[in-house]
């Protein structure tokens, strides 16, 4: 398997009993299987990056878009925001799962919240600045609604 940045042959490396996919001499970026990236996410996970000591002979180019390194035919993976804070973008193959961090986003990923929980408050911080006056506006549309339909219920009640 090639890495999707610079096509550099990736190699097997295990950490924490999981077997990844390394760009080590090229430029230093990991495959993550599907599932794997979640049990190196947070800080209290090891960190494979401080692990592996990977060596750094080239840096990526960067690219529009990269393709799967594990999908045949090749699958062009999405790129998207790794959390809230968007600091970070990470590419994602749609049809395997798989995820692509180049060299040093697992550790800017890992750093940006101290838990799961810190990452899910986060979130829900972002959803409230964002909908949460929508949100209003929408239950006081609906409670006018039920209003109008009991006022009229008790109308028609009397048209019998």
């Amino acid at each position: 398997m090639n890495c999707p940045a610079c096509a550099n042959e990736l190699s097997k490396r295990t950490v924490a009993n999981v077997e990844l996919d390394v760009c080590d001499g090229g430029c230093g970026g990991i495959w993550f299987d599907q599932y794997e990236f979640k049990k190196f996410d947070e800080a209290s996970e090891p960190n494979p990056e401080s692990v592996l000591k990977l060596s750094i002979t080239r840096r990526a180019p960067s690219q529009d878009r990269l393709t799967c390194p594990r999908c045949v035919p090749k699958m062009p993976m999405m790129r998207h925001f790794a959390s809230v804070k968007r600091s970070v973008t990470m590419d994602e193959c749609p049809k395997c799962a798989g995820v692509w961090l180049d060299s040093g986003e697992i550790t800017a990923i890992r750093n940006e919240f101290t838990s799961e929980d810190d990452r899910r408050r986060a979130a829900e911080n972002l959803f409230d600045d964002l909908f949460s006056s929508t949100l209003s506006e929408e239950k006081r549309k609906s409670r006018e609604h039920l209003e109008r339909a009991q006022r009229f219920a008790v109308f028609t009640r009397f048209l019998k």
